[in-house]
């Protein structure tokens, strides 16, 4: 993974304020330490060393460089570089089941003796008994659900202690490595080479936010109020004099598709320059960015690597890519190719 990769943290979401300031300082530190350019290493150090040299590492590097330059004609002020990044499937690993998922299929059956209702119900009947054909069948309503399910009924503050302990002990059954180490070497140098060039970088994914600020200060160097995804309702209570927010099993907003260009206007504010992402849920969120006028880039990762990761595109249930496929090179996207553009997908185990 890299530098930000490596600063791990055991308090994580609970500590104070100041505490989480000066984590989000040190992951900026750690950030600019690894792109080369930008900390005094000599000019022609390479800002991305797990790419392949080819055009998706040039139309980066030359994008970077046409919006840095004072006086040039694509030149962008430090404060409107924005670059969002979807997170399952572009910047970690999401196949053959997302994250997220997984972490709610076990809290499904750790609460289930609270829920005898549910031997009969499905999909958690079929969850229950292992029936994985039988989950899935459920489609996407009946995922929701036990993701609103399984989230909810907690305070926020608790929820992130849940997710934090589920990250911190979970392991990838292939991989056989915490989640947090697989993420993507190469997007982890493109993280860092943009933040080295003044850009902030926001995670616009479908995750539940809830549950993606337990790791993505330590895991990508992004602090919590730069993450946006999906969203259930909350409500504030006072319980026996204690104010709370309590997560509630209801949507509130789903940042997939449609919902990523809304959730970046209604939350950042303002159009980005550069945008990342894998799947076809991704596709309105690049296809906003491009739009905007001046130099833009939108970029897809492919996973055709099977031997080093995943090969999965148009026909799959997890992640699929088949209208930016059709259509990336109309739109003046790049395809990031894991097996030819990649030298590594991950960084080496510890």
């Amino acid at each position: 993974m890299g530098a930000i990769h490596t600063m791990k943290n055991e308090q994580g979401w609970l500590l104070p304020l100041t505490r989480r300031r000066w984590l989000a300082a040190a992951g900026a530190a750690l950030a600019l330490a690894a792109c080369a350019p930008m900390t005094g290493a000599p000019s022609g150090a390479d800002p991305l060393p797990s790419w392949n040299e080819g055009a998706n590492k040039q139309r980066i590097v030359d994008f970077v460089k046409a919006v840095t330059t004072e006086g040039g004609k694509d030149y962008v002020a430090p404060g409107d570089r924005i670059a969002v990044f979807d997170n399952d499937g572009t910047l970690w690993l999401e196949y053959p089941m997302y994250t997220q998922v997984l972490f709610v299929f076990d809290r499904i059956r750790q609460l289930a003796p609270q829920h005898p209702e549910w031997k009969t119900k499905e999909p958690y009947k079929s969850l229950l008994a292992g029936d994985m054909k039988g989950v899935m069948a459920s489609g996407e309503k009946g995922l929701f659900e036990m993701v609103l399910v399984a989230q909810s009924g907690t305070t926020t503050e608790e929820f992130a202690e849940l997710s934090r302990q589920w990250i911190a002990a979970a392991r990838d059954p292939r991989f056989k490595r915490p989640y947090t180490e697989l993420t993507y070497q190469p997007m982890q140098e493109v993280l860092a080479y943009l933040r080295a060039n003044d850009f902030k970088t926001f995670i616009v994914s479908g995750g539940s936010v809830e549950f993606m600020r337990g790791f993505t200060q330590e895991t990508y160097g992004i602090p919590y109020e730069q993450v946006i995804g999906t969203r259930q309702k909350l409500a504030f209570e006072v319980k026996d004099g204690k104010p709370m927010v309590m997560m509630l099993p209801q949507l509130e907003s789903n940042d997939d598709k449609q919902g990523k260009p809304i959730n970046i206007a209604a939350i950042i504010g303002q159009r980005p320059i550069a945008a990342f992402g894998n799947s076809d849920g991704d596709f309105q969120m690049l296809q906003w960015t491009t739009a905007g006028s001046g130099a833009r880039l939108g970029m897809l990762v492919h996973h055709d690597d099977a031997a080093r990761e995943y090969a999965y595109d148009r026909n799959s249930a997890v992640g699929k890519l088949a209208d930016g496929l059709d259509q990336y090179q109309a739109m003046g996207w790049g395809l990031i190719s894991m097996k030819n553009d990649w030298k590594l997908i991950f960084a080496p185990a510890k």
